[in-house]
């Protein structure tokens, strides 16, 4: 038996151990969960298992968490000295441990009354929860049994049917009830109706009333196995609740505090702007902010989507640290509301110094410091103004490219409207201020004993949301000039061995527009499924290729102050989704597909804008940038300690599988694929090319690893070694047979450690 199997089989032998119950006392039995078998002959496989799994996430207590069988938490509880530990014991019993969770815990009538009374809610009457329990080696497995019978379904439903208006304009929501005759009766859906009817009311001006005052009865002798559903008006709704009401008088407290009057008695009377009543005596804020950020009018029927989109829009501002909005029956005008908004503003300026840990693609770790002062009203219309400054030094703690460090330091200054500045006025109706943004940057970086660089940049456009969910940057003008200096005679003799290295350090000028599109529903937890994607795309160089008639194929490229300009475009599509299995499990998966078009000034991509393979947040197994590209073995080149794996087309996939474990510590299993390629053949880079053979090129790596969740950052430690290397022969690629976690010199050839912050994607 190899070493490597030994070493496994005695992990697997200590491993569990942590789910042990020798810390028990002989009349303590762990509880390790609770089990539910639906019974009914009318079910389908289908609704069964989702009805089991709800169950199941409704009894309590929960048991303690579990990894592939076994129980990491408890045993640390244990080794720690459980109820008797002192010292580095009750350190790692309180931050790593889990208390046992007792069967003599568990209420197991309790629980059965709590599913059969799930089940009866989504219309099983008659159903019936027997609870039981079985015992092996002093560990509990609690077990419900629920027979139910037929379904009841909806055979009538009827709506208010009085003359007075409200009871109309609730008839009139009938076509959109979800609430239908031949579906299954479910309170779920009936209390998701009456917030429905509510809301369809809120819009209609409606603002007194709420669900609460709508009330379903329900009729199960209507028909065999049938209900009716009658929903009608309480009688204790009250009259307010009942009538609509209007918009009367809006008045703005831009300068409120939370402790006292701010207003002085002198300036009882504010200015009136448009429809606006504003009390700002020391002319902080000017009115148009205010008039571009609320949505109601003076004269309309309230509506909570513009209440919402105006809290939200103060919010957003960015300049104000509370917004409260209260609504007051006027006293003038019946059935009218006045509307006061009392803002606290942020301070106005703040300076901020900032120590950042940091770490990257390029397997570099290090330490920046950022000084940054900012002017949250600029010119008094929430305009943002940010100055910052920043220095940093980073190692690279892993790879071939060890004692080549990078240190930075530059500068970078953004102003930010709270508006689109646009040579035409563009009206927002979404619920986020759109903005403008104005940057201007400059970096000096230098790589010790190789290089520096000087870079500069600027950028002018727009940032806006539709929704929650939806996201646009567009920047009109991308701009980005970058050039050497202090090149080393090393890096000049490696240059001579590998031409390809003088790319890095070529001056470039790259400048065009740039727009990103991202769409999310990651917020929403409750999900099984969930989705990001970001789309990206970049044209540099056009209009002015198409104005100069620039053609490199046909002479020398055109310059602009004596430096080519990059011509080409590029496209990016990152698309994500998280299946959440259950309460403590996810399944992650990423498709990364990239393409660059290089054209008229330029055969290639300039350096900065191509794509790189491998690292902390790409193929865990490899390297950084040391994959590809295509088949091509950056180990055939006489000088690699800075190898150029570079392309113009990336296509990369993942998928992880993270496990919460204990306290805060989660867990990860994950295989990653991927590789780059070039456009055009390369002559000097055999097998580069993409081809129609891509998918026998592809790296695949795999690996396991710990995250550790502190809520204000996650720190991540993944352990991978690949499955399969492109650039050897084909037939050859895969490497399952050379696994040997016993050799030394696999090990040390193989397995690759990443450090990083945050989530790989």
């Amino acid at each position: 038996m190899r070493t490597s199997n030994v070493l496994y089989l005695s992990m697997l032998i200590l491993l569990y151990g942590c789910g042990n119950v020798k810390y028990l006392d002989d009349n303590e039995r762990l509880y390790v969960g609770g089990e539910v078998e639906v019974e009914g002959e009318e079910i389908s496989r289908g609704d069964r298992k989702t009805l089991e799994a709800n169950m199941e996430g409704l009894l309590r207590p929960n048991p303690n968490t579990s990894f592939l069988g076994l129980r990491p938490g408890l045993w640390f509880y244990n080794i720690g000295g459980g109820e008797d530990a002192t010292g580095i014991g009750r350190w790692i019993r309180d931050n790593l441990g889990q208390r046992p969770v007792l069967f003599s815990e568990v209420d197991l009538d309790y629980n059965a009354d709590l599913i059969q009374g799930y089940a009866e809610n989504r219309g099983y009457f008659n159903a019936r929860s027997i609870p039981d329990s079985t015992e092996n080696n002093k560990k509990v497995t609690a077990e419900y049994t629920v027979r139910l019978g037929s379904q009841y379904l909806i055979k009538e439903l009827s709506f208010p049917t009085d003359s007075i208006p409200i009871t109309k304009d609730i008839k009139e929501t009938r076509e959109n009830s979800l609430l239908k005759v031949g579906e299954p009766y479910d309170l779920d859906v009936i209390r998701n109706e009456r917030v429905r009817i509510d809301a369809t009311l809120k819009e209609n001006g409606y603002y007194f009333f709420n669900p609460d005052y709508l009330l379903a009865r329900v009729d199960s002798t209507a028909g065999d196995k049938e209900v009716s559903l009658d929903l009608v008006l309480k009688d204790i709704t009250p009259a307010q609740a009942k009538e609509q009401y209007t918009i009367n008088k809006i008045f703005i407290y831009p300068d409120h505090s939370l402790t006292g009057d701010t207003i002085p008695v002198t300036s009882r009377t504010g200015e009136n702007f448009e429809d606006l009543t504003i009390f700002d005596p020391d002319n902080k804020f000017k009115p148009k902010l205010f008039h571009r950020s609320l949505r109601f009018e003076e004269g309309e029927l309230y509506n909570r989507v513009d209440h919402n989109k105006t809290i939200n829009r103060l919010v957003n501002l960015g300049i104000f640290r509370f917004v409260d909005n209260q609504f007051k029956v006027s006293d003038s005008v019946e059935n009218a509301l006045d509307v006061y908004y009392y803002l606290t503003p942020m301070q106005k300026k703040s300076i901020r110094l900032e120590l950042l840990g940091k770490t990257n693609s390029a397997n570099y770790a290090g330490s920046e410091v950022n000084l940054s002062w900012s002017n949250r009203n600029t010119f008094r219309g929430a305009e943002l103004l940010t100055i910052s400054a920043f220095a940093g030094y980073e190692a690279q703690i892993s790879g071939q490219n060890q004692g080549f460090n990078i240190f930075r330091i530059g500068g970078e200054a953004n102003l930010t409207w709270p508006k689109l500045v646009t040579p035409f006025n563009i009206i927002s109706n979404s619920a986020f201020v759109p903005r403008t943004r104005a940057t201007l940057g400059y970096e000096y970086q230098a790589r010790t004993q190789l290089y520096g660089l000087n870079s500069f940049k600027a950028s002018f456009g727009y940032l806006w949301k539709e929704n929650v969910r939806k996201e646009h940057r567009l920047n009109v003008m991308d701009i980005n000039y970058v050039s050497p200096f202090n090149i080393s005679d090393l890096y000049r003799e490696q240059m001579e061995i590998n031409p390809n290295l003088a790319r890095i350090i070529e001056r470039q000028l790259i400048f065009g527009p740039t727009y990103t599109f991202t769409y999310t529903n990651t917020m929403q937890t409750a999900r099984k499924h969930t989705f990001y994607y970001q789309g990206h795309a970049d044209l540099a160089g056009n209009i002015t290729g198409l104005v100069t008639g620039a053609d490199i194929d046909s002479g020398d490229p055109v310059t602009i102050f004596d430096v080519p300009f990059s011509q080409y475009a590029k496209i990016e599509n990152d698309f994500r989704h998280y299946w959440r299995l259950n309460r403590s499990l996810d399944l992650a998966s990423r498709i990364d597909i990239g393409l660059g078009f290089p054209y008229g000034n330029s055969r290639e991509l300039p350096f900065i804008k191509q794509f790189f393979m491998g690292g902390v947040n790409s193929i865990r197994a490899f390297r950084a940038r040391s994959i590809g590209p295509g088949t091509y073995d950056p180990q055939a080149e006489a000088s690699s300690f800075l190898p150029d794996q570079s392309g113009d087309i990336k296509l990369e996939l993942n998928t992880e599988l993270r496990q919460h474990l204990f306290s805060v510590v989660e867990g990860a299993l994950f295989v990653d694929a991927g590789n780059i390629w070039l456009m055009n053949e390369d002559p000097n880079k055999p097998g580069a090319e993409f081809t129609g053979d891509f998918l026998k090129q592809l790296a695949v790596g795999t690996g396991f690893g710990l995250r550790f969740d502190f809520n204000f950052l996650i720190l991540r430690t993944d352990l991978a070694f690949p499955l399969r290397i492109p650039h050897r022969p084909e037939g050859d690629r895969w490497v399952f047979d050379n696994i040997d976690f016993g050799s030394s010199n696999w090990r040390k050839e193989n397995l690759v450690f990443n450090l990083a912050i945050g989530y790989p994607f």
